[in-house]
This record gives structure tokens, sequence and C-alpha cells, in this order.
């Protein structure tokens, strides 16, 4: 297959994707670009800095991609919410950042709020 025909053939796969699947390999994608970007150290260190261009670079495009076939908010609220979760339970994995009761409510409050937001858009 011609490297164009290939390209537009894994295009087409793509955005016929489940919404919500290509949304979760976004929020993946950006929560390793934000992992990475810690220990970036300020863009300084060549491999987590390529970590970050490709990791945002791609959530971004699959972000993109699912807003085509869900509504924007909820879309923005999944990628916020997750997103802020997988961040913060990546930093007290990786980084030995701190796991207390605030952190935690904090995590169900915004579960809380991801949910209501995608029920009252018609997305449950």
């Amino acid at each position: 297959m011609a490297p164009q025909a290939r390209d537009r053939h894994f295009s087409k796969e793509v955005l016929d994707m489940n919404p919500f699947l290509t949304l979760g390999l976004a929020i993946g994608a950006e929560v390793t670009a934000t992992l990475a970007l810690k220990a970036a150290d300020g863009l300084t260190r060549p491999v987590p800095t390529i970590i970050v261009v490709l990791g945002y670079g791609t959530a971004l495009w699959l972000m993109s991609t699912s807003m085509d076939m869900l509504p924007i908010g909820v879309v923005y609220a999944i990628w916020a919410g997750i997103g802020m979760v997988g961040a913060a339970l990546g930093g007290v994995w990786l980084y030995g950042e701190p796991l207390n009761t605030t952190l935690l409510v904090g995590i169900a409050v915004v579960a809380a709020g991801v949910t209501i937001l995608a029920v009252g858009q018609g997305q449950h």
C-alpha cells in the first residue's frame, strides 16, 4: 500500500473508533506528557522533552477527533477530570508525591462533576 493510502486508511480507522476510546487514548497521552514534563526538568533533558512534545501533540489530535463525535462540554469535562486524576495519581506513583484525604476527596468531587456533566449532555 502506498504511504499516502496507508495514512488515509489509518486516519479513517481512528475516526471510526469509539469516541470514548479515542478520548481515553488522548487522556493517556496527555497524562504521560504531563508526567514527563516534570522529568524533563525545564525541558533540559532530551528524552523526557521528546515524550512531552509527542504526548501533547498526540493528545490534542485525538482530543480534537473525539470532539467530532461528542459534545465539547463532555469531552472537556472528561479530559480535565480524568487527566487531573491521572496526573495526581501518577505523581504519587512516579514521584512519591503525598496521597492524602484532601487529594482523595478532590478526586471524588471531580468524578462526580464529570458524571453529572455527561448525564446532563445525554452521554450516560
